[in-house]
């Protein structure tokens, strides 16, 4: 097969997984023995190990950032940082994309960007939702206080007791009416960890001084 011909077969695919090299009607070794060549070229780009997208000017399909942020490795959500910002819950823009996994910690780079995954308990993968990329695709994202959760248990080294300027002043946490408290604490509870329920209870103080 040329590389013409495995294009026509693969570019409505948003990628190209080790999977579907078992159904495109050769030998699979041979195909990646050919996509080794084509990535020599640049006509075959590698996400990580088994997962591939073409080239920009041969793809008919752009997958997003979120997309590609659960797709590389799974199973994931995104959340902390990136969905902070997503939320507008704090004023930066977020461009590496930090997701959430019952799997080990994880961390991918390649030409489309650098993903972030960070283990959390199984209990505690949960509190997540689906939205729509730009092309349509679902994508799992962590609620808003889900994320909110998920980023004080990975940073709980910075927390103190009654230090309550550290939302404003060191995360400059905003837009913060949309939060719940219900859920924060419920989403508290999955990880079974005192100080982090004690960061959520500071937080919740902060919530009533914000409002």
């Amino acid at each position: 097969m040329n590389y013409l011909e495995f294009k026509k077969r693969v570019e409505k695919y948003p990628l190209i997984t080790s999977t579907q090299l078992q159904f495109i009607g050769e030998d699979p070794q041979v195909v990646r023995n050919q996509i080794t060549r084509w990535q020599k070229k640049g006509l075959i780009l590698k996400l990580r190990r088994g997962i591939y997208i073409l080239n920009e000017s041969d793809r008919k399909i752009n997958p997003s950032k979120l997309f590609l942020a659960n797709q590389l490795y799974f199973p994931s959500y995104i959340s902390c940082e990136y969905a902070l910002g997503f939320y507008e819950l704090i004023p930066e823009k977020v461009v590496d994309i930090t997701s959430v996994t019952p799997q080990k910690t994880y961390r991918i780079k390649n030409s489309l960007g650098v993903f972030i995954y960070q283990h959390i308990k199984t209990s505690a993968f949960r509190g997540f939702t689906t939205i729509n990329d730009e092309n349509g695709f679902k994508v799992f994202i962590a609620q808003p206080e889900k994320a909110i959760v998920d980023f004080f248990y990975l940073n709980l080294h910075y927390f103190k007791d009654y230090d309550l300027d550290i939302f404003e002043v060191s995360f400059r946490f905003q837009n913060l009416e949309i939060l719940k408290k219900n859920k924060l604490f419920e989403f508290a509870r999955y990880f079974d960890n005192k100080k982090l329920e004690k960061v959520v209870k500071d937080f919740c103080k902060f919530l009533n001084e914000y409002a």
